[in-house]
């Protein structure tokens, strides 16, 4: 890789969230796009924290959205360490589209991606702490692109965990406002509004 130029992530996960993003290394800009020839999936990655995160496979007629982030070069091992289990490719300009009118900025864009999807289990569910750090970094960019994340992400049915109070998830943040998210939720997820004020044990 080159140190010449700017590099961008396209993040499509919890790097949308922008405290997140700092709790791993220094970012830029952000512009928020959609990502052709990737489908976002609900996917085991890694048995270490019990839970499932979201990752994206190849797949020519889908898309997904995310946030174009502007990374230093210095700071990409930092981000290749967190992205663990995932392969980094370069993906083009032509397979952006921005949600706003600002033109995309020159560079070297990369995505983080897998080649399969190992469906979550109920040892390895959608985690609450994790997803709620998700959908508070969509909230951050408006209404539509936050219905994109849950509309353009497969795994629904899924297990899926309260761990609000006993958080599975390393970077979870706790202050967060649950209600306006829980509404989100409700239409997708195999979880009432009811049943995400109580937490279940796995």
């Amino acid at each position: 890789m080159s140190s010449l130029g700017r590099h961008f992530i396209l993040g499509y996960g919890s790097l949308i969230n922008g405290e997140s993003r700092s709790k791993t290394g220094e970012t830029g800009q952000v512009w928020p796009v959609k990502l052709h020839g990737f489908e976002r999936h609900w996917s085991v990655m890694s048995v270490e924290y019990g839970m499932s995160s979201v990752a994206v496979i190849a797949a020519p007629e889908k898309a997904c959205n995310g946030v174009l982030v502007e990374v230093p070069y210095d700071q990409f091992p930092l981000f290749d360490e967190r992205e663990q289990g995932y392969q980094r490719v370069m993906i083009t300009a032509e397979q952006l589209i921005a949600y706003q009118d600002d033109p995309l900025p020159e560079g070297t864009y990369w995505v983080y991606h897998t080649d399969g999807v190992v469906e979550p289990h109920h040892h390895c569910p959608i985690a609450l702490s994790y997803l709620d750090v998700i959908l508070s970094g969509c909230l951050e960019y408006g209404d539509v692109f936050t219905q994109d994340f849950l509309t353009l992400t497969q795994g629904w049915t899924s297990p899926l965990l309260n761990d609000r109070k006993a958080p599975r998830y390393p970077r979870v943040q706790p202050e967060l406002e649950t209600e306006r998210l829980n509404r989100l939720l409700a239409p997708v997820t195999t979880l009432t509004i009811k049943e995400l004020s109580v937490t279940y044990e796995p």
